[in-house]
């Protein structure tokens, strides 16, 4: 456990002693107008409209499930008085 913190501590401590600056992307950077930027908006839209779709098959397979349960129930129980009037 000693040694994992010992390298945790030294790896911490050759980032923040080295010198190569951080570099950052165009689209973190602050040029939002290009190719590079409208690309990653892209793709964030892209798998935002993939995740909805799971979602909303998800929420609909749920609700016919309900909806079916609810009619079974419904049947069980016509059933059920049906046969209890006939004796």
């Amino acid at each position: 456990m000693k040694r994992i913190a010992i390298y945790a501590m030294l790896s911490v401590a050759l980032v923040v002693l080295s010198e190569t600056p951080a570099l950052a992307c165009s689209a973190c950077f602050g040029k939002s107008d290009s190719a590079m930027a409208r690309s990653l908006n892209a793709s964030i839209f892209t798998l935002m409209g993939v995740i909805g779709t799971v979602l909303v098959g998800a929420a609909s397979f749920f609700v016919f499930l309900a909806k079916r349960a609810a009619a079974t129930a419904q049947a069980q129980a016509t059933t059920t008085s049906s046969s209890q009037t006939q004796v």
